[in-house]
């Protein structure tokens, strides 16, 4: 079964999920985790995109406000994200994770020629946040 449903709180990085969550990613090719691997918040299996709880996200990027609406669309996209960062996902699926994008804020009640209008935004500026590695802090 597929969870369309999110918990979370603002913390730290701006969000972190409670619980986690599971989405259809039709398309995209696997990014299994391993036994070794068992920290990783983010893979994805059998076009299933995985969310581990404990999870943190910025929530919408640039000029847009965060809203009920955007909240599963841009915590999947920021997980599709930063897998390609890690190199794990390439980044030839950027297009395909800005459509799903799009896709899920119509699902989720943004106008149609809003979710146009954000697909454009990470058309146009989205790249950095898809390929450049950022800074980790060990805690």
């Amino acid at each position: 079964m597929i969870e369309h449903e999110i918990g979370f709180y603002k913390r730290g990085y701006k969000y972190q999920l409670i619980q986690s969550c599971s989405y259809a990613v039709t398309g995209f090719p696997d990014v299994p985790v391993s036994q070794f691997e068992l920290n990783l918040f983010v893979f994805i299996e059998s076009q299933v995109l995985f969310i581990r709880s404990g999870y943190c996200w910025d929530g919408p990027s640039g000029p847009v406000r965060d809203g009920n609406k955007l909240m599963r669309a841009s915590l999947v996209h920021d997980a599709l994200y930063q897998l390609m960062r890690e190199r794990s996902l390439p980044d030839t699926e950027r297009d395909k994770a800005d459509r799903l994008f799009q896709q899920m804020l119509v699902e989720d009640g943004v106008s149609k020629l809003r979710a146009w209008v954000y697909y454009r935004g990470l058309k146009a500026f989205g790249k950095r946040a898809a390929t450049k590695q950022r800074k980790v802090y060990e805690l």
